[in-house]
């Protein structure tokens, strides 16, 4: 009795210990925790249901103003005003084009409100972001660098 019990419990680790090991192979090189540039945010970048790349502010430098943790104060929707900073999806809906780029997402500036069309570059343990309004020869690039 005592056998079968320690073999049950043995093939169930082994069956989590393998499907873990499997999640992790299917993660994509962008799905890591990422750093701004300026080094006052941590991103982390996430794989949606839809199969479509997301990235939500998982640390601030400083997450606090006056005393009380950062909203988003700059959001041209009031109602979106008093959302944390901290938790707030920054990056939406991009797909995956190539090896190494991302395409048709938007990247949201928390520091002025403003939503831009965006791609990502992935280059080993930097992503270069790129937003831009109209044409991506009219934007700015940033890059990134994995915090972990």
């Amino acid at each position: 009795m005592a056998g079968r019990f320690s073999i049950r419990i043995f093939s169930i680790a082994l069956l989590l210990l393998v499907s873990r090991l499997y999640a992790f192979a299917q993660a994509d090189q962008i799905e890591h925790v990422w750093f701004n540039e300026e080094k006052s945010a941590k991103i982390q970048i996430y794989k949606g249901t839809d199969n479509k790349f997301y990235g939500k502010i998982v640390w601030l430098k400083e997450p606090d103003r006056n005393g009380k943790p950062k909203t988003d104060i700059h959001n041209p929707d009031k109602a979106r005003q008093n959302d944390p900073e901290l938790g707030l999806v920054i990056l939406n809906g991009f797909v995956k084009d190539g090896a190494k780029g991302y395409q048709d997402g938007t990247v949201y500036d928390p520091k002025n409100g403003k939503t831009y069309s965006c791609k990502m570059t992935f280059e080993g343990n930097e992503l270069n972001v790129r937003g831009y309004v109209g044409f991506s020869l009219l934007g700015r690039t940033t890059k990134w660098t994995r915090a972990d």
